[in-house]
């Protein structure tokens, strides 16, 4: 398994040395170092960057560890924007982040004994660096973005299979220092590389057509550029500064040794508690295992005495196996010693057969001679043959019976064994399952002691689990106020979107509006589609009241002309069934039931109560029934000019049956639906033909 997918767990001594130098690092007088290493680790911990970010930390040490990678996820290189010396050494590390050139601050990386196979290009921005350590790797090249480097003074690229020098590597005039395996190198030559660093210098700046300066210089403008202001301001001159330095390094050296022997005492503290701790674990350690050895004591005692019990029902089965096998030997000897006499007496009916023979011959030769009649000599043989073969047959029966009766004893013999080795079987089995009980009970005891050790691991998981789960709902919480804003921008601009498609409806209508007198002839004659019939008007006014009454508190008074055209009544409703019902036209079942228990109870009442039953000349409107001879014939219209102010009949809507109609359907001219009803509409509801365009009516005051 490759090395960058194996996870190791740290050891509890070096999980101890991780927490005790994060919290010395967290302290309020600690100083700029960060020290994680010799910790096991295989990823840098999120705390990390968090504290070299949050406590400005100049130098992170990070060596003898496992890291295959220096980023983990959720974490930035800008977290690190402080630190000068990143110590890396004796990792395996295989590469490093493409934008380290973010560190700027940087001044030491030491990133010896790796697995590196290149470095990023963007490793020349890193304007302040002087100290590249890339010993003992894999690395092949080096970039060309290494002439950037104008800080660098000391190079280590040795034990690698590096060949070739970046002809760049001329441009870092600061360079003091560069180490590298001389007898494998191709450019520069081998004795230039063997003659030092500023021959291999002057090699390159000669390939680069520069001329070669020594690095002394450049070294003073980057050795003085943080107190560069200081010294223009001084009048005494750089040996009064120099002096100044001097003093300031050494009470910073004084100040570091305090420090250091505070840290020292802290540590053998600290030294001292974790030996007391191990004390402790190494107790609990062998309570632990002394009570296991007792465990397994037990278990091996019961296992001895479950083994000598099984070993001595194994002595009562082979003793049992020894007599059954005697008794089938003894079966076996009777059996084949009847065989023997079967034989014995197979060879007597031979031998019977040639005396038959002997005789047949005897009888031939008396025959002969005392030549008798070949009747009396077919009667003679015939009777011969069947005595003999009556002799056979009594013969072969009794073999017969003799084989049956072997079988039987055999069949016998063999289920009483298979019975005996079923219930030593059942046996065995059951003393197996009392020793499977037993190491069942073992095995609990030691989970139970297990799960109280992983209790302490599970509740540091779940503290850890909390919070990274803290920290993915904030990361949704901002993703979904971005999408909550971003929608509410499409939103307005959907609505100011639909504000200007209403004032373009609204300027055209407006324009439309001298055509209002063309309409007028559409508006007359959707009033006479909308206007009923004057036979159907005089047959729904003869309806009976009640029956009108109860058609419209079930909420069925479309069915009124339906009723009216068949002339029902309540008296012809009481006669009649549901199917009925379903012929003229009333389709709901549960209406059909429904107005025929009413009429039903309708009736009832007025069996009961007769005062309410109504007269007979009461109909629906007041009316008396139409008769043939009364009917008026109707007026017929007649379409003339339009009036100055034309007074419109409004009408309901025909899909939603609450509103007025107020859109008229182009090509067919039908004003039946209101604004809100027509809008999903394709179709005009009453003729059925494409609506090509809709145009809204306003009525003037």
């Amino acid at each position: 398994m490759p090395l960058f997918f194996r996870k190791r767990k740290p050891s509890e001594e070096a999980r101890k040395r991780l927490e005790y130098q994060m919290c010395l690092a967290k302290e309020a007088g600690a100083d700029d170092i960060l020290d994680i290493s010799k910790c096991e680790l295989s990823e840098i911990p999120f705390g990390a960057f968090a504290t070299c970010k949050v406590l400005q930390k100049k130098v992170l040490i990070i060596h003898s560890n496992h890291l295959n990678f220096l980023l983990p996820k959720s974490c930035s290189l800008l977290s690190l924007a402080t630190i000068k010396v990143l110590d890396l050494h004796n990792n395996q590390l295989t590469a490093l982040p493409d934008d380290i050139g973010q560190l700027t601050a940087l001044q030491v990386l030491n990133v010896e004994r790796n697995q590196l196979t290149h470095l990023p290009r963007s490793i020349g921005n890193l304007i302040q660096l002087q100290t590249l350590n890339v010993k003992d790797n894999k690395l092949k090249e080096l970039p060309d973005t290494l002439g950037e480097l104008r800080s660098l003074r000391t190079l280590d690229i040795s034990e690698n299979e590096i060949q070739r020098l970046p002809q760049m590597l001329a441009h870092v005039r600061t360079l003091e220092t560069l180490s590298l395996d001389a007898s494998s190198m191709v450019y520069p030559p081998r004795e230039v590389c063997c003659a030092g660093t500023t021959a291999i210098l002057q090699f390159l700046c000669k390939e680069s057509g520069l001329e070669y300066y020594p690095p002394s210089q450049y070294l003073l403008p980057v050795l003085e550029q943080d107190g560069a202001v200081n010294s223009q301001d001084s009048p005494d001159g750089p040996t009064d500064r120099f002096l100044r330095e001097e003093v300031e390094w050494q009470n910073r050296f004084s100040d570091y040794e305090k420090r250091k022997e505070q840290k020292m005492l802290e540590k053998l503290e600290f030294e001292r508690r974790l030996e007391l701790g191990q004390r402790e674990h190494a107790q609990l350690l062998q309570q632990c295992s002394s009570q296991k050895d007792e465990i397994l004591q037990t278990v091996k005692e019961e296992q001895s005495r479950l083994e000598q019990g099984l070993s001595e029902h194994q002595r009562y089965l082979d003793a049992e196996r020894q007599r059954l096998r005697e008794q089938l030997k003894r079966t076996e000897q009777n059996i084949s010693s009847r065989i023997q006499k079967l034989l014995q007496e197979n060879q007597r009916q031979k031998k019977s057969s040639e005396i038959l023979k002997s005789l047949e011959n005897e009888r031939i030769r008396m025959e002969q001679l005392m030549s008798i009649t070949q009747e009396e000599t077919e009667n003679l043989r015939r009777r011969e043959v069947a005595s003999a073969m009556q002799q056979m047959l009594t013969e072969s029966y009794k073999n017969r019976l003799l084989q049956m009766a072997y079988e039987s004893q055999r069949q016998n013999l063999v289920q009483q064994a298979c019975s005996s080795m079923a219930e030593m079987d059942g046996r065995f089995q059951q003393i197996l399952s009392w020793q499977q009980m037993d190491q069942s009970r073992a095995i609990s005891q030691i989970l139970q002691e297990s799960a109280m050790q992983k209790a302490a691991f599970e509740a540091l998981q779940v503290k850890r689990d909390l919070m990274h789960r803290q920290i993915r709902n904030q990361e949704m919480i901002s993703e979904q106020r971005w999408a909550l804003s971003s929608l509410l921008q499409q939103l307005l601009k959907e609505k100011q979107q639909r504000e200007e498609e209403l004032r373009e409806i609204l300027a055209e209508l407006e324009s439309k509006s001298e055509t209002k007198q063309e309409n007028y002839w559409l508006i007359q004659y959707q009033r006479l589609l909308n206007q009923k019939p004057l036979s159907l008007k005089l047959q729904e006014e003869g309806l009976e009241r009640q029956l009108v009454d109860l058609l419209e508190e079930l909420s069925a008074e479309h069915y009124l002309p339906v009723f009216a055209h068949h002339r029902i009544s309540l008296d012809t409703l009481s006669q009649m069934s549901p199917g009925d019902l379903a012929k003229v036209g009333v389709s709901e079942a549960g209406l059909q039931h429904e107005i025929l228990r009413r009429v039903q109870e309708l009736l009832e009442a007025a069996r009961m109560q007769p005062e309410l039953n109504p007269p007979k000349g009461e109909v629906f409107g007041g009316l008396e029934p139409p008769t043939p001879g009364r009917l008026e014939p109707a007026e017929t219209v007649r379409p003339s000019a339009p009036p100055a102010e034309l007074e419109v009949q409004t009408s309901e809507c025909v899909v939603c049956l609450e509103r007025e109609a107020q859109m008229i359907f182009l090509n067919c001219g039908h004003v039946c639906c209101c604004q809100q009803c027509c809008q999903p509409l394709r179709t005009c509801p009453l003729c059925r033909q494409p609506i090509a365009q809709c145009l809204r009516i306003y009525h003037s005051s």
